[in-house]
């Protein structure tokens, strides 16, 4: 089942325009990982995770910005909610990316960073997903007995 531009807004907590920079950030470091993988061995795994961080610089500085607006007009609740937000959320997957870019580029050093580990931001920034994942499971399991 696809979501909405609406549901998607509502349930990550970004603006449009937040998720399609996300978006093209992530278009850029495929085309990245596909060159590194193929024609360029030489190049730096913290080169190719840079639009990355820039999408996350970006949308930090969307997010402020907005915060900031919502202030300024007495949405002093809103404003405050979605910074946390948005930074909690946004900080959660630069540990990931961080890692997961430490990970590649210094295998031999960083044998004891597992990939459990390294992913392990991601099921704390969206738990839900999981526990979604796992009562569907279990109720299709129950409606077998």
């Amino acid at each position: 089942m696809l979501f909405s531009l609406r549901e998607l807004v509502q349930w990550l907590g970004f603006a449009t325009f937040e998720l399609f920079l996300h978006l093209l950030a992530l278009l850029v470091f495929s085309m990245l990982v596909a060159l590194r993988m193929d024609l360029f061995n030489g190049l730096s795994w913290w080169l190719v995770f840079v639009p990355l961080f820039a999408a996350d610089g970006l949308s930090t500085y969307f997010t402020t910005i907005v915060s900031i607006r919502l202030y300024q007009e007495n949405e002093k609740r809103l404003a405050v909610l979605r910074l946390l937000w948005v930074l909690t959320v946004l900080s959660l997957k630069l540990v990931c990316e961080v890692l997961l870019c430490q990970k590649l580029a210094e295998q031999d050093r960083a044998r004891d960073l597992w990939f459990g580990l390294i992913a392990s931001a991601l099921n704390i920034s969206h738990p839900w997903g999981n526990t979604a994942v796992a009562a569907s499971c279990c109720g299709e399991v129950w409606r077998c007995f």
